[in-house]
């Protein structure tokens, strides 16, 4: 099969007015502070319900499996409701989506029901998987294929500012005085231990509530805005012909390879974001201080960023940001390994400064070529998010027979991976 030539203008919106295109970037971009917010309360969920609803470690990480197994279960549907309904309007759908499943949360916090709980983590993720299938290929497909990592960054700084001021709102209501309960559950009878429980458990209905409404408001105004729609079932002559053999997306092994790297990274960066408070409080620190360590982590993605916004590709091309970022991965983990205490919480908080560019340089490189396959290729990688529903539970598990420390040594085969699609499995281009 011939070499599959890079995206041209077949893949790109029409040349948009400057102001017309800097308005489609700041509504993606308060979609991608929704992602962020709503992604990183994960982190603050995990402790909170640990305590609330009295699980063990492997447990409380099927908060995790719940929210991300969406994306697998639901990209493929997503598509669809795309090409039915168009971006703007199927956007619209998945925030509402998304306030069902905040408004599942006021009976899960008002009867206890972790089941509740995890049922309305899946409806959030299903709601995010129609509008990541819609934004993520939307601002890479919003101008020049090589600054794409450039676009996706900014967007990351506004997934992640959300995502540092997320843990800290939440925390502050959901973990308010928990080392003091904590200590207090231990010597309580049952019937006091499940009212102080019950009473821990209503602290998420006000703010779930708060959340639906915002989501409902930003449904309406995304329903109501000037978003073009995009074509990405058209191909021009030189991806047309490149792709005339081809009638799946399992004819482009850049893309599969693409896929199970997003797998990978998925999975790393959610237990660098989500495992940190719990890790730090294993290492003997206080919850009070612990629930500040994921926003620590969303901060130095935040720095990341914003080295790739000034340096890609003016000073370094995408695939060489993924290898630094791999090998730096390796480094922060193996610190963290290796080291104790607040030392090693802060080399898992740095592991968000390795994380930063992988998802931005992924993405283009998985998507290059596929002109009429991009929906589909860009729903495969939705998918492969289900990577923050496998390996945070596999981290629990090991935490459970090992210790949360030694657990982390599940992350080091996963930037090794990473390391080879950014050298060469990207550029694989024959099925």
């Amino acid at each position: 099969m011939p070499k599959v030539a890079p995206p041209t203008s077949a893949n790109t919106l029409p040349p948009p007015a400057s102001s017309q295109q800097n308005r489609s970037i700041v509504i993606i971009g308060a979609l991608f502070f929704i992602f962020g917010f709503v992604t990183w309360l994960n982190s603050v969920l995990i402790p909170y319900l640990k305590i609330s609803c009295e699980l063990t470690n492997f447990e409380a990480y099927l908060v995790t499996f719940a929210f991300y197994i969406s994306y697998l279960v639901m990209a493929i549907p997503s598509a669809w409701v795309l090409k039915v309904t168009g971006f703007k309007k199927g956007m619209s759908a998945g925030l509402l989506v998304m306030g069902v499943g905040a408004l599942l949360f006021v009976p899960a916090a008002l009867t206890r029901t972790y089941g509740l709980f995890l049922l309305g983590l899946f409806v959030q993720g299903t709601g995010l998987a129609v509008l990541q299938t819609a934004a993520n290929p939307y601002i890479t497909i919003l101008g020049p294929r090589e600054s794409a990592a450039k676009r996706i960054s900014i967007m990351g700084i506004c997934n992640k500012v959300a995502g540092a001021l997320a843990p800290v709102a939440l925390g502050a209501v959901a973990l308010k005085d928990a080392d003091a309960l904590v200590k207090r559950l231990g010597s309580m009878d049952p019937a006091a231990k499940a009212t102080e429980l019950d009473a821990l458990a209503a602290r998420v209905v006000t703010p779930y509530l708060l959340m639906l409404g915002v989501l409902v408001l930003l449904a309406v105004l995304i329903y109501f805005s000037s978003l073009p729609e995009i074509d990405t079932d058209h191909e021009d002559e030189a991806v047309a012909a490149a792709n005339t053999n081809k009638s799946s997306v399992f004819h482009f092994p850049h893309l599969i390879l693409g896929a199970l790297a997003m797998f990978f990274y998925v999975g790393v960066e959610v237990i660098a974001g989500d495992t940190i408070i719990s890790y730090g409080a294993s290492q003997g620190i206080a919850l009070s201080t612990a629930k500040f360590f994921t926003t620590c982590t969303l901060i130095a993605m935040i720095v990341g960023y914003g080295v790739g916004i000034v340096a890609i590709p003016r000073l370094i091309s995408q695939e060489k940001a993924l290898q630094v970022s791999a090998v730096t991965g390796v480094l922060f983990a193996l610190g963290a390994l290796f080291t104790h205490g607040y030392t090693s919480v802060l080399f898992i908080s740095l592991l968000g400064l390795a994380n930063s560019l992988i998802f931005p340089a992924i993405w283009p490189l998985a998507i290059e070529g596929l002109g009429r396959f991009t929906k589909l290729g860009s729903s495969l990688l939705i998918m492969a998010i289900a990577g923050g529903a496998v390996l945070p539970p596999l981290y629990g598990l090991l935490a459970d027979h090992s210790s949360p420390q030694h657990a982390y040594w599940l992350v080091v085969p996963c930037y090794l991976f990473l390391l080879f699609y950014g050298v060469a499995g990207h550029k694989v281009r024959r099925a």
